[in-house]
This record gives C-alpha cells, sequence and structure tokens, in this order.
C-alpha cells in the first residue's frame, strides 16, 4: 500500500475541484461549490495521513476510486 502526505493529498484535492477555504494549525480545511462536505486535511511535514483516515477523505470527496489506484 502506498500511503501519501498530507501535501500531496491537498494537491489531489485542488486538482479535483476543492479549494482551500483556511487553514488551522496544521489541518487545512477544504470546501467545494455545491457539497456540503469539509474535508480537513493533516498537514504535518512529511508524515504520511493514515490507512483510515485517508480512504474516509477520499470518500467524502467522492474520490474513493482514487484510492484502489494508489494502493
Amino acid at each position: 500500500m502506498k500511503n501519501i502526505t498530507g501535501k500531496e493529498l491537498c494537491k489531489i484535492l485542488e486538482k479535483n475541484g476543492w479549494s482551500l477555504a483556511r487553514i488551522n494549525g496544521s489541518h487545512h480545511i477544504y470546501v467545494k461549490d455545491g457539497e456540503d462536505a469539509k474535508i480537513v486535511v493533516p498537514v504535518h511535514g512529511n508524515k504520511t495521513v493514515k490507512t483510515g483516515l485517508l480512504k474516509a477523505l477520499l470518500k467524502t470527496a467522492g474520490l474513493l476510486s482514487l484510492y484502489f489506484l494508489i494502493i
């Protein structure tokens, strides 16, 4: 399983229409027009996002199929 960092996840979200609303400490909050959900991505240097959190964030973003390409 290839893990990705918070920075890489932010780039993926931005390429898929999500925009950075604000930053609260080390957490980047993304929103998208027409979506009620907010996505909070932990960006802690080069630490990877754990598998369960990554899957949940991609599911919320509607990009769960991308999860299986990362594997």
